[in-house]
């Protein structure tokens, strides 16, 4: 049987097919201590390393039969004639003195430009040229291949457990479970801390039409009812999955994500703003507070966009920003699973809450009072649903998931490894994730853990928000106040 991409995969085609300023593409910046001679890895020597490795994945050698979606069937993934590695890693140097704003700057444009379809979807840039003899990686990998807990695992071929394991043999064990944060190991159908967000509240009557035809459809093939009559186990999944559908699109049709700044058309051009907060920090807060590290992690999120709304003469709205929250449903057997494992849940960040200590409250109440929500079914059940329409009609589909009205940005947080990897004999210090904008969402955040630290990474449309800082020192602001806060309670 041919491998051909899943309806959640070609969403992501569809989606920036139907906007110009939609890229895609997710990835990171990992960046590197100096190596003994002071310089970064020769490519030739890159390439040497990745070759081997990728045979754990093959996706990476191949490319779509069709680069674009539509008609009557989805694309394939084939293999690449003469698939020339060299062609997806460059080498880059960056100008002096070769600092955070430096690296920024290059890893804005880069992520700025799309992958090219008629190859395989991936690309690689030795970074040189760093401060005090640092290096860097960065990776751009299309969404359609792999999701952000995905990425992750495939970090565990490309790093490696010891400093003298870069030499193509020894590649970090991808089968050894992901440490992550202790609250952040995500079980299968749960959100983002592993206790369940917000029901998802995806409005609009298109969706709603969407999926009533879609599931129209479904009813069809006698021979599923025969097997669900049959099972009476299967019966009563079914119906779990259908009542939670039917929650979700309820909660839809009755509310919509407010009508910000943040959701405005974007360009092509982008904007990276990088913070690095340390997890002992993050958990002193939650243990004086209550919550979780998630519920501080959202939290800062709610502060910053707060600021962010407030410089611009916007009054954050009374309901909450609305965040879309990416949801792993990865089994423990799925590591290096390429392909699309996630389903979305909505949370309310309490933007309009002008006390530090009462937004926090707010925010660990919205996820303590939704831990037994059944949004995470009901929002994989409708893109289950929804990949029942053929390719030539899910691209309305697709865009109809992920538009302005359910949602006002995406936060993503992806539990990385505590313990130090390295790559060419060299330590991986940070990591910056790389989350993508849909049409006319002009700012997303990215978190990602590692080694005792946690690295928030905004992506944002360049000339729509312009005065990203804001959200930046939004997130230092808010740290700082719930930091003085845990140690008045302390």
């Amino acid at each position: 049987m041919a491998d051909r991409l899943t309806a959640l995969d070609a969403t992501f085609l569809e989606l920036e097919e139907a906007d110009q300023g939609a890229h895609m593409h997710i990835g990171g910046v990992m960046i590197f201590d100096p190596r003994e001679d002071g310089a970064a890895p020769p490519l030739d020597v890159v390439c040497r390393h990745l070759r081997p490795r990728l045979g754990s994945l093959p996706r990476y050698c191949q490319r779509l039969s069709e680069p674009h979606t539509g008609g009557l069937r989805w694309p394939e993934w084939r293999d690449q004639p003469s698939f020339d590695l060299a062609a997806h890693v460059s080498r880059v140097r960056l100008p002096d003195p070769g600092g955070d704003d430096e690296v920024i700057e290059w890893a804005s444009e880069f992520y700025s430009q799309r992958l090219d379809r008629t190859r395989p979807l991936w690309e690689i840039a030795l970074i040189e040229g760093l401060a005090d003899d640092r290096w860097a990686l960065a990776t751009k990998t299309h969404h359609c291949m792999v999701d952000g807990v995905g990425s992750v695992d495939v970090a565990y071929v490309i790093l490696d457990q010891e400093p003298g394991g870069s030499d193509g043999e020894g590649p970090v064990d991808a089968d050894r479970p992901t440490d992550g944060l202790p609250e952040n190991e995500p079980e299968r159908g749960q959100g983002l801390t592993g206790t369940g967000w917000e029901l998802a509240r995806r409005g609009g009557e298109t969706v709603r039409r969407s999926v009533s035809s879609a599931a129209r459809l479904a009813l069809r093939p006698a021979r599923a009812a025969l097997d669900t009559a049959r099972s009476p186990h299967r019966a009563r999944e079914a119906m779990h999955a259908a009542r939670a559908l039917v929650e979700v699109i309820v909660r839809d049709e009755l509310i919509a994500a407010p009508r910000t700044c943040l959701n405005v058309p974007i360009g092509g051009k982008r904007r990276l703003g990088v913070a690095r907060i340390s997890l002992a920090e993050i958990k002193e807060i939650k243990n004086a507070l209550g919550g979780t590290v998630n519920d501080v992690v959202l939290a800062l999120t709610a502060g910053a966009m707060r600021k962010l709304l407030l410089s611009r003469g916007e009054e954050p709205p009374a309901q909450g920003l609305r965040a879309m929250v990416p949801v792993n449903v990865r089994t423990a057997g799925e590591h290096l699973a390429l392909g699309n494992k996630i389903s979305s849940l909505f949370v309310a960040l309490p933007v309009a809450e002008e006390d530090p200590l009462e937004r926090y409250r707010a925010q660990v109440a919205e996820a303590e009072s939704l831990k037994s929500g059944s949004g995470a079914l009901g929002a994989a059940t409708m893109i289950d649903v929804s990949s029942l329409a053929p390719p030539i009609l899910h691209s309305s589909l697709a865009r109809s998931m992920y538009a302005t009205r359910l949602f006002n940005l995406t936060i993503t947080n992806v539990p990385g490894p505590q313990q130090p990897l390295y790559a060419f004999g060299s330590r991986m210090r940070e990591v910056w994730p790389i989350v993508p904008l849909a049409a006319e969402h002009a700012i997303a955040l990215a978190v990602l853990s590692y080694d005792g630290e946690l690295f928030f990474t905004f992506n944002a449309d360049r000339d729509a928000v312009p005065d990203l800082d804001e959200a930046l020192n939004g997130i230092r602001e808010s740290l700082a106040d719930l930091h003085a806060l845990a140690r008045g309670v302390s």
